[in-house]
C-alpha cells in the first residue's frame, strides 16, 4: 500500500540484508559437546538462581595452597617462580622482577594473517577454541554471533556507544575515507593506561546510538545484548556498498558474539520523548544525596587516621569546601573487603563520626573478588553457601588473582548472590562502618589479572550454568545495583539515599549512582578527552559521570591541575584522585597561589549545588 503519508524513514533495519542469527552446535563426534550443549544453554536463565548447587567439598578447599598463582608454561616465563600478578596482567616473580610485555614482530604479525587467509576449513583452529596472549578460550559450543544492520536515513550524525575515549560523534569505521579501522568495540575491560583517539574497549559499554538529523529529528536504537560486540560505521561513500551512497543518512552494522536480536526502536522525535522512551526501558537516573554533588577527594591510599584528620583539618584551615574523603584498598586487612587495618585505622567508628560531626562523609572502596582465605569470613561463608562463579566444567570455583592475590569471584547474576551481599552493609556485619559511611565499586568489569586481557575467562559458568560470554557486560552493573541494596537495607527505619561509585557499566547502571571514566592520566590530551567521553556516557542515560580532576597516573603541574579543577567544577561526579605513585597532590600542595585559583573553582562548584541538585530531581522523575 501507499506509505507516503506517513512520512520518510528515521530507522530502518536489515535494509542491506546482514541480519543474521548463528546458532549454538556440538562438535561432530564430541559426545562430550553434545552433552554439554543442553547445559545452560538458555540465556533467559542467566539471572536464575539455583537453590540446588551443592558447594565443593571443604577438605578439597582447605587443601589448596592459599594465594597460589595460576599455573603458567614454563618457557615464558623462564623457569621463574611467579608469585602474583600486576593489574596490567603481567607476572611477578619471587625475585622481585616482572614480566616484560612481549612485542610480536611484524614477521609474526604478517604470518598469523597470512594462515587466517588461507584457512577455509570449518572446522579449522579457533572454532572451537581460541588461544592468545598465553590463554585459551575454551568455545564448547562452537562460533556463535548475532548481528543486524541499522541504517538512519537523512543523518550523518550520529552519537552513543559508550565507553571509548574518543570524539561524542561516531565516527566512521569502514571505507577508504574511514577516520578509524576498526569497530567500535563493547566489551568491559580494566584497561592499564589506555589509549586515545581509539575505538578499543573501556570499562563500561551501553549499546546505544542516538541519530540527530534536521529532517528526522531525533531518533535511536537500543541493541540490548550483554555480550561482547563490534559496531562498524560506514560511510556514505564506502566502496564496500553497504553505505548509503547518495549521501543521505549512516549505515552501522552490529555484531555480538552470542545472545538474541533484542532491538529496542526509540522514535523520539525530539531528545525529551527520546529519553522517556528509554527511561521506560532501562529506568530514570536515581536522585543523588546532596553531599555526593560537592567535591570528593580521594587518593590511592591516605595512609592512616592521623593523615585522613591531617588532610580534613587543612581543608577546614584554608575555608576549602569539600564533602567527602575517599579511603583506597590499603585501608583494609590484606585486601579483604569489609575489614579495617587496625594498625592504621584502629578507631574507625571514631574517625567517620569526628568528619560526620563537620558535614564532611567518607567512602571506602569494596571490589568484587574475595581473598581465598579459610580464615576470612566473607570468603568461608561464600564457599559455605556456593555463591562464586564456576570454572568451566561448572564443578569447582574460579579461582583468579587480583589485588588480594588469590580470589574468587561472586555470582552477581543470581539473585540469592545479590541478596547476600547486601547483607553484608548491615552494621554489624561491616564493622566499623556507620551511616555516614559509603561505597567505591572498583575492578568490577570484572578485573583478573591473570586472565584474557586481563578479565574473566568466557568459558567459565554462573550458578545457572551458563557461560560468561553470555553475561559478561552486565557483571558491573548488577554489582552495584547488590551495593545501592545494602547502603539502602542499612537503615530499614529511613528513607536515606545511598552513594555507590562504579567503574563499570551497562544500560541501567544510571539506576545505582555514579559512575567515572577510570585510570586516565595527568596529561592535557586527557583533560582534553574527559569532555567528549563524558558527554558521551550522558548520550547513553549515564547523568551522574565524571573523570578524575589532574588525572590518575603521572603528575599534574600547577597549571594543568587549575584548568583540570576548574573543568571538573562543571561536571556531574566532581572528584580529584591519584595514583600511590603520584606525588601528593591535595590543593595546598601547589603553593598558595595556585591554591587560591583551586578553590575558586570549587566555590564555583557549591554556588551552583541547588541548580545540579533541581536538574537531577528533574531527571529522576
Amino acid at each position: 500500500g501507499d506509505t507516503s503519508s506517513y512520512g520518510n524513514p528515521i530507522v530502518t533495519v536489515g535494509e542491506r540484508g546482514l541480519a543474521h542469527f548463528e546458532i549454538r552446535r556440538a562438535k561432530e563426534g564430541d559426545e562430550a559437546g553434545a552433552a554439554a550443549g543442553d547445559d545452560g544453554a538458555n540465556s533467559d536463565a542467566v539471572l536464575m538462581d539455583d537453590d540446588d548447587y551443592i558447594p565443593p567439598d571443604e577438605d578439597e578447599e582447605d587443601g589448596e595452597e592459599e594465594n597460589k598463582a595460576a599455573e603458567e608454561p614454563d618457557d615464558k616465563h623462564g623457569g621463574k617462580e611467579i608469585v602474583g600478578y600486576w593489574e596490567d596482567g603481567l607476572a611477578i616473580y619471587a625475585d622481585g622482577t616482572r614480566e616484560e610485555r612481549p612485542i610480536e614482530d611484524e614477521a609474526e604479525v604478517e604470518h598469523r594473517k597470512l594462515l587466517e587467509e588461507q584457512s577455509s576449513d570449518l572446522d579449522r583452529e579457533g572454532l572451537w577454541e581460541e588461544s592468545f596472549g598465553g590463554h585459551t578460550d575454551s568455545k564448547p559450543y562452537g562460533p556463535m554471533s548475532v548481528g543486524m544492520d541499522i541504517k538512519f536515513p537523512g543523518s550523518s550524525h550520529l552519537f552513543g556507544l559508550p565507553e571509548h575515549a574518543s570524539s561524542t560523534v561516531l565516527q566512521t569505521t569502514h571505507g577508504t575515507d574511514s577516520k578509524y579501522h576498526d569497530p567500535y568495540r563493547l566489551y568491559n575491560l580494566d584497561v592499564f593506561e589506555y589509549e586515545l583517539d581509539e575505538t578499543m574497549a573501556l570499562y563500561g559499554e551501553i549499546p546505544v546510538i542516538i541519530s540527530q538529523s534536521l529532517s528526522g529529528g531525533t531518533a535511536g536504537i537500543f541493541w540490548f545484548n550483554p555480550t561482547e560486540t563490534f559496531v562498524d560505521v560506514y560511510g556514505p561513500n564506502d566502496d564496500g556498498g553497504i553505505g548509503d551512497t547518495a549521501g543521505h543518512g549512516t549505515t552501522t552494522h552490529f555484531m555480538s558474539e552470542s545472545g538474541v536480536m533484542d532491538l529496542f526502536l526509540l522514535p523520539g522525535p525530539d531528545p525529551h520523548s527520546l529519553y522517556e522512551q528509554y527511561g521506560r526501558l532501562t529506568g530514570r537516573v536515581s536522585l543523588p544525596p546532596m553531599f555526593s554533588l560537592g567535591y570528593h577527594q580521594c587518593r590511592w591510599n591516605y595512609r592512616d587516621e592521623p593523615d585522613v584528620y591531617a588532610v580534613h583539618e587543612k581543608f577546614e584551615e584554608l575555608d576549602y569546601p569539600y564533602d567527602v574523603l575517599w579511603l583506597d584498598i590499603e585501608h583494609t586487612d590484606g585486601k579483604r573487603y569489609f575489614t579495617w587495618d587496625h594498625n592504621t585505622f584502629p578507631n574507625p567508628v571514631d574517625m567517620q563520626k569526628k568528619l560526620d560531626s563537620q558535614g564532611r562523609r567518607m567512602v571506602t572502596i569494596i571490589d568484587p573478588h574475595i581473598k581465598r582465605d579459610n580464615n576470612y569470613y566473607i570468603h568461608k561463608e561464600a564457599t559455605a553457601k556456593g555463591l562464586y562463579i564456576k570454572d568451566k566444567s561448572g564443578t569447582k570455583d574460579f579461582d583468579g588473582w587480583c589485588w588480594p592475590g588469590s580470589s574468587s569471584y561472586l555470582d552477581f547474576t543470581a539473585d540469592k548472590v545479590r541478596s547476600w551481599w547486601a547483607d553484608q552493609f548491615a552494621y554489624d556485619c561491616y564493622k566499623g562502618s556507620t551511616p555516614a559511611l559509603f561505597t567505591w565499586n572498583d575492578m568490577n568489569e570484572p578485573s583478573v589479572f591473570n586472565g584474557p586481557e586481563v578479565s574473566m575467562q568466557k568459558d567459565l559458568r554462573n550458578l545457572a550454568g551458563v557461560e560468561h560470554r553470555e553475561w559478561h557486560n552486565l557483571y558491573g552493573l548488577l554489582f552495584q545495583r547488590a551495593t545501592a541494596s545494602g547502603l539502602i537495607r542499612r537503615n530499614p527505619d529511613k528513607n536515606t539515599r545511598p552513594f555507590v561509585l562504579s567503574r563499570s557499566f551497562f544500560a541501567g547502571s544510571q539506576r545505582y549512582g555514579a559512575i567515572w571514566t577510570g585510570d586516565n592520566a595527568a596529561e592535557w590530551s586527557h583533560l582534553e578527552a574527559a569532555a567528549p567521553m563524558l558527554l558521551s556516557l550522558n548520550v547513553g542515560a549515564l547523568s551522574f559521570v565524571g573523570a578524575d580532576v589532574g588525572g590518575f597516573f603521572g603528575d599534574p603541574d600547577a597549571e594543568l591541575m587549575t584548568r583540570w579543577m576548574q573543568a571538573g567544577a562543571y561536571t556531574p561526579f566532581f572528584r580529584g584522585h591519584a595514583h600511590h605513585d603520584s606525588k601528593r597532590r591535595e590543593p595546598w600542595m601547589f603553593g598558595d597561589e595556585t591554591m587560591i585559583r583551586l578553590r575558586k573553582a570549587a566555590m564555583a562548584r557549591y554556588a551552583l549545588l541547588p541548580f545540579w541538585y533541581t536538574i537531577f530531581r528533574e531527571a529522576s522523575v
